[in-house]
C-alpha cells in the first residue's frame, strides 16, 4: 500500500480511528535533533500513514513520540474530524510535544488544467483545518497523464497550477512559518499512469515558478527507483528543497535495509547545511518502534560525524 492507497482506504472507512474519539496534533518547526546532535540541523518527522496503523490515531501519536521523534506527517487523516475531534487533536499536541510539520490528501493535481479551478478551491478549503493544526506545509500531486494532452502542455499546466496556488498563500503564515506548498514526484512503478515522475522534472516546475513558498518535496525512495544519482541533485537544489522523504529500495523499507547509502546523504544533507524537514516514510520490516528509534538514531551518528569536524 503506498500513501495515496491509503488515503483513500482511510476515507473509505470513515476515519475508523477518529471516530473512536483519538485524534491529532499540530505544525512543526525545524528544531534539530533535540539531545541528539551537538550542533543545529534538519528536523525529523514521520509520515504517519507507514506505522502504527492498526491502534487509534492517539495512540499511534504516542507511539511516534515513544520513538523520539516530535513532528508529525499527515495524509488529512482530519478531512471528516467534528470539532470534538480537533479540540482531542490539540490536547493530545500539548500533551506529547508533537506538531504537525505537513499534510497531503488534495484530491486534484495540477497537470490537468480541466481541473484547475477544483484543485484551487480545494487548497483554499484546505487551509482552514491546517490553520487549525498548526500545520504550514501541503503536500501538491501532478495527477495522472491526461490523454490527448501533450507533455509540454501538462508541465505548463502544472508551473501555472502552482503559480496561481502561490497567490493562494502569498504571505500567509501558520503557527509563525510561511505556509508552504511542496510538490512531490512519483515513480512509475508505483504509480504508472503518474505525470512527474522525475525530480529533474518537478526541480524545472518549482523553479519556473519562482515563488519562495513553492518548493520541491524530494522523495530519496522514488527518485532511486527511477533516476539514481542522487547526492548531485542535493547539492545542485538544495535551494528548493522543502522537505525530504526517507526509505530505501526495495520494498519502501527502513534506511539502512537496501541499496541506498544514507549514511552519506544525511552527511552531505549536514554539510550544505539543510534546515528543514527529513521524513520517515518507510514500512518497517519488524517491530515499527525499535525501527523509527534505529532509524532516528543513523541519523544522529552520522550527522554527529559531519559536526564533529564542522567550522565554528
Amino acid at each position: 500500500m503506498n500513501r495515496r492507497d491509503f488515503a483513500q482506504a482511510m476515507a473509505a472507512s470513515g476515519l475508523a480511528a477518529v471516530a473512536s474519539g483519538r485524534a491529532p496534533i499540530a505544525e512543526a518547526v525545524p528544531a534539530g535533533f533535540d539531545t541528539l546532535s551537538p550542533w543545529p540541523e534538519f528536523g525529523l518527522s514521520v509520515m504517519l500513514w507507514t506505522v502504527f496503523r492498526g491502534l487509534p490515531f492517539e495512540e499511534r501519536l504516542a507511539k511516534v513520540a515513544e520513538a523520539g521523534y516530535r513532528n508529525v506527517e499527515l495524509v488529512g487523516e482530519y478531512a471528516k474530524w467534528s470539532d470534538a475531534d480537533f479540540e482531542r487533536a490539540i490536547a493530545a499536541q500539548k500533551r506529547l510535544g508533537i506538531r504537525f510539520d505537513a499534510t497531503a490528501g488534495l484530491g486534484h493535481g495540477i497537470a490537468d488544467p480541466s481541473v484547475r479551478d477544483a484543485f484551487l478551491t480545494e487548497l483554499n478549503t484546505g487551509l482552514g483545518p491546517m490553520e487549525r493544526l498548526g500545520c504550514p506545509a501541503m503536500i501538491v500531486l501532478s495527477g495522472d497523464v491526461v490523454p490527448g494532452l501533450s507533455r509540454e502542455a501538462q508541465h505548463a499546466s502544472c508551473v501555472e497550477g502552482l503559480k496561481q496556488a502561490a497567490k493562494l498563500v502569498d504571505g500567509k503564515e501558520i503557527d509563525g512559518q510561511p505556509v508552504r506548498l511542496l510538490l512531490e514526484c512519483i515513480h512509475v512503478e508505483e504509480r504508472p499512469k503518474y505525470f512527474l515522475t522525475s525530480a529533474a522534472e518537478a526541480i524545472e516546475v518549482v523553479r519556473a515558478v519562482n515563488h519562495p513558498q513553492v518548493q520541491f518535496l524530494y522523495d530519496i525512495f522514488h527518485e532511486q527507483m527511477g533516476f539514481g544519482n542522487l547526492i548531485e541533485k542535493l547539492e545542485k537544489n538544495i535551494d528548493v528543497i522543502g522537505l525530504i522523504h526517507i526509505a530505501d529500495v526495495p520494498g519502501r523499507r527502513e534506511p539502512g535495509s537496501g541499496e541506498i547509502n544514507y549514511t552519506n546523504i544525511y552527511r552531505k544533507l549536514a554539510e550544505l547545511k539543510y534546515r528543514r524537514m527529513v521524513a520517515m516514510e518507510f514500512l518497517p520490516l519488524g517491530e515499527p518502534l525499535a525501527a523509527l528509534r534505529k532509524a532516528r538514531e543513523m541519523v544522529g551518528r552520522d550527522v554527529q560525524a559531519v559536526g564533529a569536524v564542522a567550522p565554528g
